[in-house]
């Protein structure tokens, strides 16, 4: 449900602006959704006992800009009861920004540490067929054998050596 409110907020704001004022808009809310880390924070936000008023000062001390765009939403999130929201619309901003500067952001799952230069000659390769600049981080796990996943983009591309073995027993036992 949060996520639909957060598209639908971030919408707004991107509606009319240019890359610059989205970016800057963007940083701003960025920089107050950190707070969101604090559960007194959290806690301060959430309370039915706290005045509006309150709510958004305590929000407006953490940016040093307070722009009209930013007052506003704040405003509209404090009366509609959804302040929590904010780290929400941040992560709708930063998919909207990407997708306008075409740059996208990805991670390879590995069970083991892969070299820097062939995880950026994966990029190369990704960013060359899909036609954007991507960038890839690695991600240790337990997966057995390598996953791109680029969440932007809904893609998740997989190699599973579990999954090949299983292939390769049911096509050699189909051809027996």
């Amino acid at each position: 449900m949060t996520d639909l409110l957060a598209k639908k907020y971030a919408k707004a704001l991107l509606e009319g602006r240019d890359t610059k004022e989205i970016i800057s808009l963007e940083k701003e809310l960025s920089f107050i959704s950190e707070a969101y880390n604090d559960k007194k924070f959290i806690t301060i936000i959430s309370s039915p006992e706290i005045l509006k008023e309150k709510k958004e000062e305590l929000i407006f001390s953490f940016s040093k800009k307070n722009s009209k765009p930013l007052i506003n939403l704040i405003k509209l999130l404090s009366v509609k009861k959804r302040l929590g929201i904010v780290p929400d619309i941040v992560k709708e901003l930063k998919l909207a920004i990407s997708k306008i500067n075409n740059e996208f952001e990805g991670t390879v799952y590995t069970k083991k540490e892969i070299s820097s230069k062939y995880l950026k000659s994966i990029e190369e390769k990704f960013s060359k067929k899909l036609d954007v600049k991507l960038s890839l981080k690695q991600e240790i796990c337990d997966y057995n054998g390598v996953k791109v996943d680029i969440d932007a983009l809904g893609l998740e591309l997989g190699f599973s050596k579990d999954r090949l073995k299983s292939q390769m027993t049911s096509y050699i036992l189909q051809a027996i």
